[in-house]
């Protein structure tokens, strides 16, 4: 197995692995996002976005890309730091148990701690028991006492066209 930053040549597959995770979570029908979104949020002139991709090594699948995590920078004002927020994080079923997630969340944090960032953090729907499971036994906690709040399309919209007086 082996993890390295995503290449343009990965984008494809990392789109693909972003469906299929939308899949998996129930939510295939909000997925929008195209290669050339991707092409250009990872690799435009100031990238937000950054990316690992694990690739399969077994004889199974060498070389390609079965696994991703999706990431950018967050920033801490109670610790006065950035932090990563794991966007996405997923391994194609097959692939899993071979440690890739794993690895992929350990290159992470180790992302952290080289740069001195101080919280890697994420998302994970409440019926997810296997992902749970897997981020309790690295160490990771739950905010529970948190509600994770979104504005998108005409809600976005409204909101920020609403009249100011």
């Amino acid at each position: 197995m082996s993890v390295r930053p995503v290449r343009p040549e990965d984008v494809p597959a990392v789109v693909g692995l972003v469906r299929e995770l939308a899949e998996y979570e129930r939510a295939l029908h909000e997925v929008r996002l195209t290669e050339e979104q991707l092409t250009a949020c990872l690799f435009g002139d100031s990238p937000a976005l950054f990316g690992h991709v694990a690739v399969a090594d077994d004889g199974v699948a060498p070389g390609e890309v079965v696994g991703t995590a999706l990431w950018f920078l967050n920033f801490s004002t109670w610790r006065g730091t950035h932090g990563v927020y794991l966007e996405d994080l997923y391994v194609q079923p097959r692939h899993r148990g071979a440690g890739l997630g794993k690895e992929l969340l350990r290159t992470l944090a180790q992302v952290c701690v080289e740069r001195g960032y101080s919280r890697l953090e994420w998302s994970v729907l409440d019926w997810n028991t296997p992902s749970i499971e897997f981020y309790r036994a690295a160490g990771a906690v739950p905010m529970d006492e948190w509600t994770v709040f979104r504005l998108t399309d005409d809600a976005l919209a409204s909101f920020a066209s609403a009249d100011r007086s």
